[in-house]
């Protein structure tokens, strides 16, 4: 019996690839015509890579992306609040990768084709609904046409994204995904990396952010890289805003002049954001925790499971360790709901966590801590916020999130090496 697998994405190609891994029969359907690369800049938290690394993919991830070094805060006026070593110079056993979005889905996608045949993703079908019919998954999908077909399996896996339309009929008053005021101007430009060459950085407060990092090794001639980087500004929460897509292009006057006075000796933002060829303007938006993800022999994963705004450096590697969670039940409970049921008990309760705790004490507010008690100008942080309050606000979210430094480094391995299912 097969694994339907509703959605091509980040998600559903991690789940694909981990299918082929284990030996489990998968197909993918997605329902654009044409996988093509989308979106900026994103970063994959070590606890995400070392399940990419299990896959096979750490020399590919090398090709496309950087390893991050640290990760550092700034005030509105270039002031120094913390850092923090990332990856490998944190001491976990795995790199934290800054990588361009389009370019991890695209690998994802290219390998799962080499490794399992073309015939594994069929393209242009989306998902009008999902049923349980006694020992089989049934997905119901309809094309651009109006065609139609029935597709059957053991387990179903919604990877839809945050429009899931299997979460709708799951839950079909839940409405829209839940916008606070904050909207995201995003766009790479080609530049001189800063600080160590291999620094993300947060600078100002919510309602007033900007975040860079690059993505990718310099120009051994030109030493410029690809320089990722996000604008943030909050809006009333009541006002009209466009539908959140990642590739809309945006205009610079809706939200540069915020960003004028952000020219510190280190790090030019308005250059930086004046530089890119595209910028893509996306709402902020994520999703209310559910009370339960699975229904019979069907489950979501990713997006369509746990939006979750992005403060923590960890979407996209959800979804992939959401794919290493499936492997792992299915090679312990088969192809069954006793495995949705087993993965949904372990990941839920973390990701619901992670979806509440982004929305009010994500691992940027004690940006917003600083600016409420100094305006962001200080000659001495310590004398505005102690040593042991960044500390512990940093290891806090690390262990809410799950990637606490010891706790990962200890784990076994999610899928041990050379598992296969009974019969794969």
């Amino acid at each position: 019996m097969t694994v339907l697998i509703a959605g091509g994405g980040i998600a559903g190609m991690a789940l694909g690839l981990t299918c082929h891994q284990i030996g489990a029969p998968f197909r993918i359907f997605e329902s654009v015509n044409r996988i093509r690369p989308l979106g900026v800049g994103i970063n994959l938290q070590p606890s995400a890579v070392r399940e990419l690394f299990d896959l096979g993919l750490e020399d590919r991830l090398d090709d496309i992306g950087t390893r991050t070094r640290d990760y550092g805060m700034y005030s509105k006026v270039g002031n120094h609040i913390w850092t923090e070593p990332r990856g490998l110079w944190a001491g976990y056993r795995w790199p934290q990768f800054s990588v361009h979005r389009g370019k991890l889905h695209m690998l994802l996608y290219e390998e799962l084709i080499r490794r399992a045949g073309p015939d594994c993703v069929q393209t242009g079908w989306s998902v009008e609904r999902t049923d349980t019919e006694g020992d089989e998954a049934v997905l119901h999908l309809k094309n651009a046409a109006g065609e139609r077909r029935t597709e059957r399996g053991a387990v179903a896996i919604g990877a839809d994204g945050i429009h899931s339309a299997i979460r709708a009929q799951m839950y079909p008053d839940e409405g829209s995904p839940v916008w606070g005021g904050a909207v995201l101007w995003r766009g790479i430009t080609r530049a001189v990396p800063f600080l160590s060459g291999a620094s993300m950085v947060m600078v100002g407060y919510a309602g007033l952010r900007f975040v860079s990092y690059p993505i990718s090794r310099p120009d051994p001639d030109t030493g410029a890289a690809l320089i990722n980087w996000i604008a943030n500004l909050n809006f009333d929460p009541e006002d009209h805003w466009n539908r959140e897509d990642w590739n809309r292009e945006a205009k610079l006057e809706d939200f540069l002049p915020r960003f004028e006075e952000f020219r510190f000796d280190w790090l030019d933002v308005p250059a930086l954001i004046r530089g890119a060829e595209q910028v893509f303007e996306y709402p902020m938006v994520d999703r209310d925790p559910l009370p339960s993800w699975t229904r019979g022999r069907v489950s979501l994963m990713g997006d369509a499971a746990h939006a979750a705004y992005p403060v923590g450096s960890n979407g996209a590697g959800s979804a992939i360790i959401d794919a290493r969670k499936l492997g792992a039940a299915f090679l312990s409970l088969g192809l069954t709901p006793a495995a949705l049921e087993a993965y949904e008990a372990e990941m839920r309760p973390i990701t619901e966590k992670v979806i509440l705790t982004n929305r009010v004490a994500g691992p940027d507010s004690i940006l917003d801590v600083v600016e409420e008690r100094c305006g962001g100008v200080f000659d001495d942080i310590e004398e505005v916020i102690s040593r042991n309050e960044l500390t512990a606000h940093a290891a806090n979210y690390k262990a809410v999130a799950g990637y606490g430094i010891e706790a990962i480094n200890a784990a076994p391995a999610t899928i041990a090496p050379g598992a296969r299912m009974q019969g794969g």
